[in-house]
């Protein structure tokens, strides 16, 4: 844990989640970070509409995205952690926004925490990109001899593919 920080980073990146093309962290997550109830933190967000103007802020999960993330939850109860409702889910802006509506000194501490978390991942993705480049020049270079390993090293580089939607059971075509 570095100098000032309130959480462990580790505990933040663990809770950032790729959905809809989009960085994103759960509602539940966010309020345990900042110390108060989802209810709290929902109802902070909802008198503050305008502060969450669309998807780029804040969006709640469909029934089938909702489905997806509950059937990869492993509980001993079987209910999804508690949860009745899909979950909302905030960008990088939308949690920026939020300490404004959550005035709370923890709040300020924790989105600083967050958001460089974000940055930080950016420039992680970014580094990759540019790893990833100098592989493809690398290759052009050399010969077929080292196609497995340019193979391996482009495999290892390349972003996690979204997770592919598959039916379950017998069907007719």
């Amino acid at each position: 844990m570095r100098h000032g920080a309130i959480i462990p980073n580790e505990r933040i990146e663990s809770r950032i989640f790729f959905i809809r093309g989009k960085k994103v962290m759960f509602d539940r997550d966010l309020a345990w970070l900042y110390g108060v109830s989802t209810k709290v933190l929902n109802q902070a967000v909802k008198r503050n509409t305008k502060r969450f103007p669309d998807d780029d802020f804040m969006f709640q999960l469909t029934k089938v995205e909702f489905g997806m993330w509950r059937s990869q939850i492993v509980t001993s109860t079987g209910d999804a952690r508690g949860l009745r409702y899909a979950p909302f889910v905030f960008t990088e802006q939308g949690i920026a926004m939020l300490s404004s509506v959550l005035n709370s000194e923890r709040a300020i501490q924790v989105n600083i925490q967050i958001i460089k978390t974000f940055t930080r991942l950016r420039q992680l993705i970014a580094t990759n990109k540019e790893i990833l480049e100098k592989v493809e020049k690398m290759e052009r270079k050399y010969d077929a001899q080292f196609k497995i390993v340019f193979d391996t090293l482009r495999k290892l580089l390349a972003p996690p593919e979204e997770p592919r939607e598959y039916k379950i059971g017998f069907g007719r075509e």
